[in-house]
């Protein structure tokens, strides 16, 4: 291949998490995307879970900032940083002789021209010898197993912190997708605007996540749970202590959740019959941790008559598709290239 010392990255470059896959030895790196910055030098304080803990308790010179912003780079100079800190990571027990790696990074299927070239070059820039893309539905696809190479339809529903791809894909290429720029991020916000308007209590990016990952559901539970929540009373300004249902945050979720399916819908009247068939008898497979709000395969099952399932581990596929998309990097050298001269 590339060379004995060489060992080639492949990168799930989220807007939540960023995860890096070394050929040979699966996931090693999996840490949030989130950057501390001092606000006065601009230099980095923190990278990834040690950032992450300083959302919301930094103090006025320093600032806690996401550099991705729906699947795509928001701040360019930082996701480079970002990208170096975790190729070094991944790399700490790298030799003295061996080369740069080749990375393959994850994009959303709707990126620009332009948005693409940015995370080339922030991977390039980050220390990469070469970088290629790949599709995330792609990705989350082959990380689910699913028989991308054969000419039979595939259908993968990919929920991340920034995006949700919806692909149906075949013979090694994407036939039909919906990239929508709604996701976990939106239904964390969600929740937050809910409980300001239902109770005029101010809470955190981390307390709404707890609350989606708690007691969240697309559907109402059969048995209603509740959770014990802190934030700031708007009206005084002092803490105060609510109780939320999950009825409250199926209702929170209720717009979100239906851009979701109406993607869905979208990406399926647009499949050929054949592909349809092939979809119907396989099912349509679900990735990223959206995957994992409680119910939303119900939904999806009832709202498209078509069977829906949850991928194994829905958070790691997208980073495992990349990763063994590696074995086949001349193929997307050509595409990447290409699509970019088609872009123009």
């Amino acid at each position: 291949m590339l060379g004995g010392f060489t060992k080639d990255l492949g990168i799930d470059l989220g807007t939540a998490n960023t995860l890096v896959y070394i050929r040979g030895k699966g996931i090693i790196v999996r840490e949030p995307s989130v950057v501390a910055i001092h606000t006065d030098t601009k230099n980095i304080v923190a990278v990834g879970e040690s950032a992450k803990k300083m959302i919301g308790r930094t103090p006025g010179n320093i600032r806690a900032i996401r550099p991705m912003k729906d699947g795509v780079i928001a701040d360019f100079d930082t996701t480079a940083t970002m990208i170096k800190y975790f190729i070094r990571q991944a790399q700490k027990q790298r030799s003295l002789f061996q080369r740069h790696p080749n990375v393959m990074v994850c994009v959303p299927s709707g990126i620009t021209a332009v948005e693409q070239r940015a995370v080339e070059d922030a991977t390039k820039q980050a220390g990469a010898r070469e970088a290629y893309t790949i599709e995330e539905p792609f990705a989350a696809a082959i990380g689910a197993d699913l028989p991308v190479w054969e000419p039979t339809g595939s259908m993968v529903v990919d929920i991340g912190g920034g995006t949700t791809e919806v692909a149906v894909i075949s013979l090694g290429g994407i036939v039909t997708s919906k990239s929508v720029r709604v996701a976990g991020d939106d239904m964390d916000e969600s929740i937050i605007q809910y409980i300001k308007r239902q109770y005029n209590l101010m809470i955190g990016e981390r307390t709404s996540e707890q609350l989606k990952m708690d007691i969240g559901s697309a559907l109402a539970l059969e048995k209603v749970e509740t959770l014990e929540i802190r934030g700031r009373d708007l009206v005084s300004g002092l803490p105060k202590t609510i109780t939320i249902t999950s009825d409250e945050i199926s209702e929170a979720l209720s717009d979100t959740v239906g851009a979701i399916v109406e993607a869905v819908k979208v990406t399926l009247e647009k499949c050929p019959p054949e592909l349809a068939a092939d979809i119907m008898d396989r099912g349509i497979v679900l990735t990223g941790g959206g995957a994992l709000l409680r119910n939303l395969d119900k939904l999806l099952a009832s709202e498209t008559g078509m069977p829906v399932i949850v991928a194994e581990n829905p958070l790691d596929c997208v980073a495992i598709g990349t990763g063994k998309a590696l074995d086949n990097i001349h193929m997307f050298k050509s595409k990447s290239s290409s699509a970019l001269r088609s872009k123009r």
